[in-house]
């Protein structure tokens, strides 16, 4: 399994889109500067969803270079294949959990406030974010191909987009303090479960297309 996960690794950092992280860099750089102290939350969601959407587009390198053929010559399970994905994206979460780091120690000492709830939600986010894009992806990538995913991907956005309005022009985590730490305890849990839905479903898409 540890080659196929260095292939996959390999081809998330090969085939990141050059477009795509500019503007996303550019969006992290105006959400610094405009969000006040809500600045590394706003990134590490920014940041979380390029880490979902690269994933995504990583995942049709395969298609395009028709390598399942090859995955069905190697003496290696269906779930051994599958799985070896779903393990590449814990690896890039990671990246993402420490992008998310980086961004809220940048807005603390930029704006001199330590938020503890700020860098928790933070984290949190930069956790479930990739594992829920991917996990509701990768099964349709497997199931129906690339295509019906990448429209899927960008569906996801939109719920995205009100989580940051929500704080923008709502109340914020001030509102939700005395149940914060509940919220985000069970945010990760549904997607640690809906991430180990994902691989059951994905190994019997990439089983029923043999």
């Amino acid at each position: 399994m540890r080659g196929l996960i260095y292939k996959d690794i390999s081809i998330f950092f090969k085939s990141i889109d050059k477009k795509l992280i500019l503007i996303a860099a550019a969006a992290i750089v105006l959400l610094i500067f405009n969000a006040g102290i809500y600045a590394g939350l706003f990134a590490s969601v920014m940041f979380a969803m390029t880490i979902g959407m690269q994933n995504i587009m990583s995942f049709a390198s395969d298609e395009k270079a028709s390598w399942k053929k090859y995955q069905l010559a190697m003496p290696i399970s269906r779930f051994t294949v599958v799985a070896s994905k779903y393990v590449s994206v814990l690896y890039t979460v990671a990246i993402s959990i420490l992008g998310s780091i980086a961004f809220n120690g940048l807005s603390s000492v930029i704006f001199q406030n330590f938020d503890m709830l700020i860098w928790l939600f933070s984290i949190v986010a930069a956790f479930i974010i990739p594992l829920i894009w991917t996990g509701i992806c990768l099964p349709l990538t497997y199931w129906f191909g690339f295509r019906s995913a990448q429209t899927m991907g960008l569906i996801v956005v939109i719920p995205m987009f009100y989580f940051v309005k929500y704080f923008e022009d709502g109340p914020g985590i001030s509102a939700m303090s005395n149940s914060a730490y509940s919220y985000m305890i069970v945010a990760a849990i549904v997607a640690v479960i809906i991430f180990g839905i994902s691989l059951v479903a994905s190994t019997i898409g990439y089983s029923q297309k043999n």
